[in-house]
């Protein structure tokens, strides 16, 4: 098996790997750090949770630290493009801890918050400067920020900062750094727009890819729980009672509906929070960390806000309202089953979220099982799925694989270790300890 010490990283990096309990890469960090350290540019594709951020960001700090100069003032030498302030945080933090034997000033510039200290901080020049497109392009235009010698540009997520509407601002931001330059580009998906993204950006790139686009966790336990529309609110609680829920992420399509579903939650006893763009930077990230550091067991989340959300031990995803954009589906529940654990993903669908099922059987190629053994459970909805074709008969067993006959809860995700000390690495990149670097 490939260790760290194999791909030709700087004796620090391997320090500060060590310290973090990582000797193993993962595959997506085994074939795009040999060649970010030879200087190609990378067009990557792999899901969250596969250790991405350590694939670019070692790689990048082993560059920094051969090519020993100081940034100039206002700029970076480094610059790293995320869909959001959540994301941009924890890439920061991964760069923190990866680069902890090196003397590096980092920047992290997005909105929610005040201008004026990320002005101070970019004064004097930056190594590393993670972003927003948005808030980049407003200290741009203050002069507050100049990138006319980023020597590496990251694109992370590239995929979800196009569903948000960020392409002109990538292009503007691109037209304002030097041709010559190394460019990494990442995505969970590789639509049309993301090609001709990646061919006007990147210099004849090499293409890595760790798994099939748009394709689920193999240690997900998917199950699709019929209800209709009145009910859900009753068979949410109900399933999220379950002593075995440790850590859970619940989903929904709206910030309002995620802030219903939150006080629904709190009025029964079970600690929530929700986690949307209407909240301020200082709100979301005190759900976060409540979450992370197991104060309340459950974090209701739309689909933008939740990019960013990268906690070890998440042991349930539910899915309270179907994306309506399948791509949306296999990005929620990868947020459980991280680091070679298992997790549990279900989703509540009712009579009006049938198509958006029908668009996420075909988008993961598999039907998802049927579990018919709730109290809620509605016939009607089930069969008009059934007579639209490609839906598996009912299981028999519940959502954990537990016989029926029993309560209708899901039965318990194998982690291994509860929700205050979950088996995965500490940093939230998705490594498990001892193993692999997120």
């Amino acid at each position: 098996m490939t260790l760290f010490a194999d791909l030709g990283l700087a004796e620090p990096l391997l320090q500060a790997l060590a310290a973090e309990g990582y000797a193993h890469p993962t595959p997506i960090q085994e074939q795009s750090i040999p060649y970010l350290l030879a200087g190609k540019d990378v067009l990557g594709l792999a899901q969250t949770g596969t250790g991405k951020t350590a694939a670019f960001a070692l790689p990048l700090l082993h560059r920094l630290d051969i090519e020993k100069k100081r940034a100039m003032p206002k700029s970076t030498r480094v610059l790293v493009l995320t869909p959001t302030r959540e994301l941009a945080v924890q890439v920061a933090q991964n760069f923190r801890s990866y680069g902890s034997r090196y003397r590096l000033r980092y920047a992290q510039v997005f909105g929610g918050v005040g201008m004026v200290p990320q002005i101070k901080t970019m004064a004097g020049g930056v190594d590393i400067l993670v972003a927003t497109p948005g808030r980049l392009l407003d200290l741009m235009g203050q002069n507050a920020i100049r990138l006319d010698s980023v020597e590496a540009l990251v694109l992370d997520e590239a995929d979800r900062m196009l569903d948000m509407g960020f392409i002109q601002p990538i292009r503007r931001i691109v037209a304002a750094l030097p041709k010559a330059r190394q460019t990494v580009l990442f995505s969970a998906t590789m639509p049309d727009s993301i090609l001709g993204l990646a061919e006007s950006v990147l210099h004849c790139p090499v293409r890595v890819e760790v798994a099939p686009v748009s394709s689920t966790a193999e240690k997900i336990e998917q199950r699709v729980l019929f209800v209709d529309r009145e009910n859900k609110r009753s068979l949410l609680t109900n399933l999220l009672s379950e002593r075995n829920v440790e850590r859970a992420l619940v989903f929904t399509r709206t910030k309002h509906g995620a802030n219903r579903v939150a006080e629904l939650l709190d009025k029964a006893g079970i600690p929530a929070d929700a986690i949307h763009g209407n909240k301020s930077q200082g709100a979301r990230q005190k759900a976060l960390n409540d979450f992370r550091d197991g104060r309340i067991r459950v974090l209701v989340a739309t689909d933008i806000a939740a990019r960013g959300i990268d906690v070890d031990g998440v042991t349930h995803v539910f899915n309270y309202e179907l994306p309506n954009e399948p791509e949306s589906y296999v990005h929620r529940i990868g947020r459980t089953a991280r680091a070679g654990a298992s997790g549990i993903a279900l989703s509540l669908c009712d009579a009006d979220e049938v198509a958006y099922l029908r668009a996420i059987e075909k988008t993961i190629q598999q039907s998802v099982p049927v579990d018919d053994t709730h109290a809620f459970h509605a016939p009607h909805i089930a069969q008009r799925t059934a007579r639209g074709g490609g839906r598996p008969a009912p299981t028999g067993r519940r959502p954990g694989g537990r016989p029926a006959g029993r309560s209708a809860q899901p039965a318990q995700a194998k982690q291994g270790k509860p929700a205050g000390k979950p088996a995965a690495a500490r940093n939230g990149n998705g490594a498990a300890r001892g193993g692999r670097a997120g």
